[in-house]
């Protein structure tokens, strides 16, 4: 790799050490994000890539753009979705535990992009809670997500549950 091309962030935060396994020390009782990644999807370039700069809304996608409330702004935007996966251990090892899907549109030409921030907010918790919320996503990007996931670690995608498999089929 030469030192103009970009480095990549493909990895995936898997299981670290929980802070709050009972000391009831600082930090007990805090939600804890570590076992969370954001992937996007790009339907339009036909790509899905982890980028952890979602977690504080400084993605490449976010960049210089002004995030509105209102999709009606942003007609002509280009379609990304941000997906929350959570990642969790059972007796077979790590698996994709909760996975929400979140719709961001950006539209470079008048640098503006739609984001419901209550959606986001919603999604990361119900992924934190192991829940899967991908039936809003069009099919390329769930095939997109699912080719992701697979070849990101094919033992997580096997030790995951049936209901993500059927979520996101062939």
């Amino acid at each position: 790799m030469s030192l103009d091309e970009p480095k990549k962030k493909n990895a995936f935060t898997i299981i670290k050490d929980d802070s709050t396994d009972g000391h009831g020390g600082y930090g007990a009782g805090t939600v804890s994000l570590e076992n969370m990644s954001p992937v996007i999807i790009s339907p339009t370039e036909g790509e899905a890539y982890v980028d952890m700069d979602v977690m504080h809304a400084r993605s490449k996608v976010e960049r210089r753009v002004k995030v509105v409330p209102d999709r009606d702004e942003v007609p002509n935007g280009t379609l990304y979705w941000f997906v929350w996966v959570n990642v969790e251990r059972n007796e077979n090892g790590p698996f994709y535990a909760g996975v929400a899907g979140s719709e961001f549109v950006v539209d470079r030409s008048i640098k503006r992009a739609y984001k419901s921030m209550p959606q986001h907010v919603t999604h990361m918790e119900k992924s934190l809670k192991g829940k899967i919320i991908v039936e809003h996503m069009d099919d390329q990007s769930k095939k997109l997500l699912k080719d992701f996931l697979v070849e990101f670690n094919e033992e997580m995608w096997a030790n995951s549950t049936d209901e993500l498999k059927q979520a996101l089929p062939e």
